[in-house]
């Protein structure tokens, strides 16, 4: 059995009874995820051995599905601090500081998931965490955080601006994040770039957590390019919308030893023919 299907069986057997139902005034819910066995280990907290500025700190309209920061005590959010967890437990000795965020089709919810778990994991005491809008194409993150989108991320790699200049730290979020800037003509170069390799050095230096929306993987290379510079990946589906051939397909494209696992988001009322169930897979 491949190791792909492996990470399916795995997650319809352990994840198909985790379905939560979305909560119509919250937005979409990520499902309850379902790891393998796996102690839960303490993350690391990093100290730059040169102090870095400061990011601007600027006042931002969240967009009022981003549950984390508006309804903290909701199923919704409970279930963003469960996936926070999971991450923890799928370190198992080593350190998973930069995640990618992607998704199979447009559609299914990454970029959400990406900025709730990013806020959830922020609230964690001493930890810094960034949040990186990486989808060169078709960027949310700066609309669900109310702030400018640029300067940003090509900027930064294209030498047109400074980490410390595209950095928007939201303090009363303790969240850090860097928009996507000016729309690239060739992100995918960009994101394989050794650019975007020493940015990334350099932000590991200051952040514990390092999220990175990325495009969906079909049907674009832009995520296997910029994989081997991340430590995992977790990969977001869509209860009733996201078919499993593409999930394969997505799967089969990708170093498969980064996938940390799946995650079901918005399994609502309507989730019951969908015929199969995703959970956390711990890699």
């Amino acid at each position: 059995m491949s190791r792909i299907q492996e990470i399916l069986k795995k997650a319809e057997r352990e994840g198909g009874v985790h379905r939560t139902r979305a909560l119509a005034a919250e937005g979409p819910a990520v499902g309850s995820p379902t790891a393998a066995a796996a102690a839960t280990m303490p993350l690391p907290v990093m100290t730059p051995s040169i102090a870095a500025p400061e990011p601007h700190a600027v006042q931002s309209h969240l967009d009022h599905r981003l549950v984390a920061a508006f309804s903290p005590q909701s199923l919704a959010a409970e279930q963003y601090r469960s996936l926070r967890t999971r991450v923890k437990s799928a370190e198992r000795g080593r350190s998973i500081r930069t995640i990618v965020i992607t998704s199979p089709n447009k559609g299914d919810g990454k970029s959400l998931t990406a900025a709730n778990l990013a806020l959830t994991m922020a609230q964690e005491f001493q930890q810094r965490v960034l949040l990186v809008d990486g989808d060169l194409r078709r960027p949310t993150l700066h609309a669900l955080f109310g702030i400018n989108d640029t300067p940003g991320l090509s900027d930064v790699l294209a030498g047109a601006a400074s980490l410390d200049d595209a950095l928007v730290t939201l303090p009363q979020h303790n969240l850090t994040i860097l928009p996507c800037g000016l729309l690239p003509s060739q992100p995918a170069e960009l994101l394989g770039s050794t650019a975007m390799r020493r940015a990334l050095d350099a932000l590991r230096t200051r952040f514990d957590r390092i999220l990175i929306d990325m495009p969906p993987v079909a049907p674009l290379a832009d995520v296997s390019i910029a994989l081997g510079m991340v430590d995992g990946l977790l990969m977001i589906v869509r209860a009733g919308v996201t078919p499993k051939p593409a999930i394969e397909s997505a799967l089969s494209g990708l170093d498969i030893s980064k996938v940390l696992g799946l995650v079901l988001n918005d399994a609502g009322a309507g989730s019951g023919s969908y015929g199969y169930g995703y959970g956390y897979v711990a890699g």
